[in-house]
């Protein structure tokens, strides 16, 4: 198994940042530990570029739009087209990484964390070749344009997922990019920036510069040469670009929290809403933040689901990330750690019912930031486990007596990134979906679609990724009127 950090080393990217198609020297000199999530260990250092940096970064991306723009749609998927073949040819290096960077079972990173990610560029290849950026309105032409220089700052809980969702389209509109990935699982993100190089995308039409949100991510959303800054974070983040964004008057794209309900309705196969819930709610140990964190089910029906639900962590097996047998790793970082713990201890506190699970590591791990998967019943919607998004293997049981009631649970939130509705009437649960305050609904655990807009209502953000729509997000609409005879 080849190691992403002594490839990264050998190659000479640990301490580079990319920049203008080169690998450059930052000019700041702070430098921040990368470390093992399984271990607590020091994987590698990695450097902490500053505001002198972004602007090297984005002055690269303001020359390179001038030809990028300009370059045809066939260019521009043929080069996503060779993004994306590389990015499978090196899946397993990719998910190395992820398991190294940020726990991800290696199981889980080859089957899920890069496959999705690839789906992500060729989605955006796909739709690039037969969208139309020039449509007729009368004697009107309604064109679509790249917006420019566009900042994207991206999380530690799906790193390459996140980031390909976000250039892949940017990318296709004809935009460039200034990347700043978390410091705290930077690795993919240095081998992603080999995939786009040795893609042959031209210089300054991608650069990367690692840092903190406070340094890098602040400087990118209050540049005047960024045309658009998206972010995915948490809310508390997003309202930060937001402000820091305001001055320039540019756009800001945010997808951020969620507290996701998931409505079993009185008619649901029981076994299998349950068991796929608790699997959905636990996915990625539990860091999604669309993961439907909050089942909302018949209380009739409740001593069934308790039952259900706790068989269901049956089948986890926390452990090493590198270990084929394990299904879930630990949580990617001491922070997130000690937050998971936090809450886990309020819902105690606040007396839900604890099924399973609890504070601490699990049997047997010493070290490592492994948590204890955990479900709550008997949850009100007042409770803190059931309000604040937790990022963390923990799932929330609310009961109700009517549907209209399970309605006013699954919106009882400052949220509305996901929902999951399940049942056997398919006319009930489309009226169920239609109320619900979100930018996605889920009726009995439907494949993914790489195709399906993905973002907020309410705190959860604004604008869309994935799809046609996500490519439209960094495009401006121009109207030219007289156009047409």
């Amino acid at each position: 198994m080849s190691s992403p950090v002594r490839h990264l080393a050998q190659a000479g990217r640990l301490d580079r940042f990319f920049i203008g198609g080169e690998w450059v020297v930052p000019q700041g000199t702070d430098r921040i530990a990368v470390i093992s999530p399984s271990t607590e260990t020091a994987l590698c250092e990695i450097p902490l570029g500053s505001a002198h940096d972004v602007d090297r970064a984005v002055h690269a991306a303001r020359i390179a739009f001038q030809t990028w723009s300009a370059t045809s749609p066939q260019a521009r998927a043929a080069l996503l087209n060779n993004v994306h073949a590389l990015l499978l040819e090196r899946a397993e290096l990719f998910a190395t990484a992820l398991a190294a960077e940020m726990g991800a079972p290696i199981s889980y990173a080859r089957a899920a964390h890069v496959p999705l990610a690839a789906e992500h560029i060729r989605v955006a290849r796909d739709n690039l070749a037969s969208y139309p950026f020039r449509t007729q309105r009368g004697t009107t032409a309604i064109t679509r344009e790249p917006i420019g220089v566009c900042g994207l700052i991206t999380p530690w809980n799906w790193p390459i997922y996140q980031i390909t969702a976000k250039v892949g389209p940017a990318l296709a509109a004809g935009c460039t990019v200034v990347l700043k990935p978390s410091e705290l699982s930077p690795l993919s993100a240095l081998l992603f920036a080999e995939v786009i190089a040795d893609a042959g995308i031209p210089a300054g039409v991608f650069n990367l510069v690692s840092g903190s949100g406070a340094e890098v991510g602040a400087s990118l959303a209050s540049h005047p040469e960024v045309d658009m800054v998206s972010i995915t974070g948490s809310t508390r983040a997003g309202v930060l670009v937001a402000q820091a964004a305001a001055p320039t008057v540019k756009r800001v794209a945010q997808e951020l929290g969620g507290k996701s309900p998931n409505i079993v309705l009185p008619d649901a196969d029981l076994p299998r809403a349950v068991s796929m819930g608790v699997a959905g709610a636990f996915r990625n140990m539990g860091q999604s933040c669309s993961a439907p964190t909050r089942m909302i089910v018949p209380r009739a029906a409740l001593q069934q689901v308790e039952a259900l639900a706790v068989a269901a962590t049956e089948h986890i097996v926390v452990g090493d990330p590198f270990t084929q047998a394990t299904t879930h790793g630990p949580l990617a970082n001491r922070a997130q750690f000690d937050r998971v713990q936090h809450m886990i201890e309020a819902g105690i506190d606040e007396q839900a019912k604890l099924l399973t699970g609890g504070p601490g590591r699990p049997s047997g791990f010493g070290a490592g930031f492994y948590a204890r998967p955990t479900i709550f019943s008997e949850v009100r919607t007042d409770m803190t486990i059931a309000q604040q998004e937790i990022f963390g293997p923990v799932l929330a049981i609310l009961p109700y007596d009517t549907v209209e009631e399970a309605i006013t649970i699954a919106n009882d939130t400052v949220y509305g990134l996901g929902a999951h509705v399940q049942g056997t009437d398919k006319e009930v649960m489309r009226a169920v979906a239609a109320r619900i305050r979100s930018g996605q609904v889920h009726l009995n655990y439907p494949a993914w679609d790489p195709q399906a807009p993905f973002g907020g209502y309410k705190q959860s953000g604004n604008g869309r990724e994935y799809g046609v729509e996500g490519m439209e997000e960094y495009m401006e609409v121009k109207s030219i009127l007289g156009f047409y005879d």
